[in-house]
């Protein structure tokens, strides 16, 4: 059992920061000693306390202010004493401590500690073996490694307190991302409700108006149907009477009953009552258009880039916009998919030689239209001629879908569909009118790419150049789609539209240009030999 005086000796050897011997004791200007590892833990955690990193900070015992970058020297003397006041606690206890081990070499105890190799060694060891390697009392050693290892927990405790307010930011933020991602549900699926909603108010509406013109139309066949009928049931009254006066033999009663018979009068045969689907198909074409653009090609681009799919021939595809755009068009469909689905409607064109223009040259099977001055040399006037150099397609299509192909020889080329009624003459200030008006569609293929056209309004679209082209129209879903063919098949443009009469597929070709039919029977295409 320890004696009072070492025992009080002890006592006065302790750090009054972790109530043990000193190891390391260093002393403050004030004069207390403490352990290096235990000061230097305390002025850690006042510098990180709030402006303490400008006050420095307070010895533990008198409250004593050091200044921060205060440089605390080992005290020897301390640290010597403090060495004899623990080995003589060694001593004091005996075996339990003498007994910590023996060398596995030599047998002796195992007193110090060798950095060199990390492991305990006894005084043979340290001759023979270790004799140049760092070498070290337990004490130290342990006092050494334990101030390590209390560095280690710390810095493993804020780790530990930086990870846990990582995840409790992560936590917040999932929290923030659910609740933005719920208000944000909620209102698409408010808009949503409310397009749907407006969209079918617009279909009562729509529906309503073809009913109120088709009750208008009939009206006014009706009330012609009554004054025709009046008018015949009047002539047949005058026939009778007519026929009645000449079976009379009565001469008399004949000239005085003749000027009763007066001849009838002539009733103008009133025109045929049009049915005015214009009324009811163009707003109602303008808004599916604008519905159209907006959720087949704005909304998407808007939430973010995604990765391009591949567009759906028969599902409606981006319209016409408002005013000129530039539009950079999806990856290309694969040929598997895509060209098969298109060739499965082929359909063989030929041109319209009526329609032609004077400079357009066809061949002999009417397959391939060539621009060129010597067509001019053979024209023969015809009055369904095209003044710009135009030429329609014999064939129209309806209901139904259909899809053809054409290989032109450069740029300056449009091709399109326009109801029967395009007009033949020049228009003033263009070279062709394919495109102008409401019953038209075009896509002029340019040098720097091409231009969609519709109620002379423009869209440009930036994609190279093909010499072979497709085009799909979906009569009944009202799209028309143009298509690039080369190693695939790239969608370049499509038009969103209600039509209402057949389609004839028409072109324009600028000076020295060549658009030549695509046909195709079992055996695949066949290519028209020049004439």
């Amino acid at each position: 059992m320890a004696s009072p005086v070492s025992q009080k000796l002890g006592e006065k050897l302790q750090c009054s920061i972790c109530l043990e011997l000193f190891r390391v004791p260093v002393t403050l200007p004030c004069g207390h000693n403490f352990c290096e590892g235990c000061i230097d833990n305390h002025r850690n955690k006042q510098e990180q306390a709030a402006n303490g990193a400008k006050r420095g900070y307070a010895c533990p015992e008198c409250r004593y202010n050091c200044e921060r970058n205060l440089e605390l020297k080992k005290n020897v003397t301390l640290n010597e004493v403090v060495e004899l006041v623990r080995a003589g606690r060694v001593r004091a206890e005996g075996c339990e401590v003498a007994h910590v081990g023996l060398c596995p070499l030599h047998g002796c105890p195992l007193e110090l500690y060798c950095e060199d190799e990390q492991r305990c060694i006894c005084c043979v060891c340290s001759v023979r073996q270790c004799q140049r390697h760092q070498r070290a009392l337990f004490e130290d050693e342990r006092s050494r490694k334990q101030a390590m290892l209390e560095r280690s927990l710390e810095e493993a405790q804020r780790e530990a307190e930086r990870m846990e307010q990582a995840l409790q930011g992560l936590e917040e933020r999932t929290r923030s991302i659910k609740d933005s991602s719920e208000r944000l549900r909620a209102a698409i699926l408010s808009k949503f409700t409310h397009l749907e909603e407006a969209l079918a108010k617009f279909q009562e509406q729509m529906v309503a108006k073809v009913d109120q013109e088709e009750l208008a139309a009939l009206g006014r066949i009706e009330k012609d149907q009554n004054t025709l009928k009046d008018h015949l049931e009047a002539l047949g009254q005058h026939r009778d009477r007519a026929r009645h006066l000449l079976d009379c033999t009565d001469h008399q009663a004949f000239l005085e009953e003749f000027p009763q018979l007066l001849a009838p009068q002539s009733v103008e045969v009133p025109p045929l009552v049009e049915f005015n689907a214009a009324v009811v198909v163009e707003p109602m074409s303008e808004i599916l258009t604008n519905t159209c653009r907006l959720l087949l090609e704005e909304l998407p681009a808007s939430l973010g880039p995604s990765a391009p799919e591949a567009p759906d021939p028969i599902a409606p595809d981006p319209v016409q916009p408002e005013e000129t755009a530039v539009k950079v068009v999806s990856t290309p469909v694969p040929k598997c998919r895509l060209r098969a689905e298109l060739l499965k409607e082929h359909r063989n064109l030929t041109f319209d030689l009526d329609t032609a223009n004077k400079y357009l040259e066809l061949s002999w099977a009417q397959r391939r239209a060539k621009h060129g001055p010597s067509a001019a040399a053979g024209w023969q006037e015809r009055g369904r001629r095209f003044e710009p150099w135009q030429v329609l397609c014999a064939q129209s299509y309806g209901q139904g879908r259909h899809y053809w192909e054409v290989t032109i020889s450069n740029h300056s080329v449009v091709l399109g569909v326009t109801y029967g009624g395009l007009s033949r003459h020049q228009p003033r200030g263009h070279k062709f009118n394919i495109g102008l008006d409401g019953g038209s569609w075009g896509l002029q293929v340019r040098e720097d790419g091409y231009l969609a056209r519709h109620k002379g309004q423009e869209e440009k679209i930036q994609q190279r150049l093909y010499t072979e082209l497709g085009v799909c129209l979906d009569y009944d879903h009202g799209l028309l789609s143009f298509y690039g063919l080369g190693e695939g098949v790239q969608l370049i443009h499509s038009f969103h539209a209600v039509f209402t009469e057949p389609l004839y597929p028409v072109f324009w070709l600028c000076e020295g240009r060549t658009v030549t039919l695509c046909h195709r029977d079992c055996g695949g295409p066949e290519e028209e030999q020049e004439p």
